[in-house]
């Protein structure tokens, strides 16, 4: 694939993104992580054997860009090949104005609304941000957007062109149903026997109350 996809670019230093390389897995057909060590390493890339082709290529030129949502599955001796960069998630600041200037816009036309028609208070984004994703980025925010613009649709299809619709906290909740994630309110005020920690995957963090019981 890499020399197929070096053949298509027509020179010997294209850029390569490799996507989501923390998906990779061993099957029958061979293990892709193994085969990556010797095209990743530097060292070894300007004589890379491929053995499908059977012939030597040098591969030294090749500036590879890998993604991965987590490091732990990807192998220790790939990842010692690599120079790793950690990107920061979105906070809810940023979230929100992404999904103002680009996410809203591009939902409205894909269901061919006009600004008229639909249109997103801050209240309601930040709504659809705390009640309704968990997530670093914004692809759930996205389907959520789009969730909503289709159902702005089918009432603008009932009811008429003129209908108009302002989409605040309570529009999210008529139209997407009940809040998912809920904040806890039980770390809002100090109680004895109760203790904050903090707990964090590769989609977000949260703030987790232990308690603490005498039986």
């Amino acid at each position: 694939q890499i020399l197929q996809q070096m053949k298509k670019a027509g020179t010997r230093n294209p850029v390569f993104m490799l996507d989501e390389v923390d998906k990779m897995s061993v099957d029958f057909r061979g293990d892709p992580s193994a085969a990556l060590l010797e095209v990743l390493d530097p060292e070894q890339n300007y004589m890379f054997q491929d053995h499908y082709l059977d012939v030597e290529y040098d591969l030294s030129q090749v500036f590879f860009i890998a993604t991965a949502n987590v490091l732990h599955t990807i192998p220790p001796a790939l990842q010692d090949r690599m120079e790793i960069l950690r990107l920061s998630g979105y906070t809810e600041l940023e979230k929100l104005e992404i999904a103002k200037r680009f996410l809203i816009r591009k939902q409205r036309e894909a269901t061919g609304l006009t600004d008229k028609q639909v249109q997103f208070g801050d209240s309601g984004i930040s709504e659809l941000i705390q009640g309704y994703t968990r997530e670093s980025g914004v692809r759930s925010l996205e389907r959520e957007i789009a969730n909503i613009c289709r159902k702005v649709t089918r009432r603008v299809l009932k009811d008429g062109a003129e209908t108009a619709v302002t989409v605040g906290p309570e529009q999210v909740k008529e139209f997407l149903g009940v809040v998912k994630y809920r904040d806890s309110l039980a770390h809002e005020k100090s109680e004895v026997g109760l203790a904050l920690g903090l707990a964090w995957t590769e989609v977000g963090g949260q703030v987790l109350s232990t308690e603490a019981t005498v039986m």
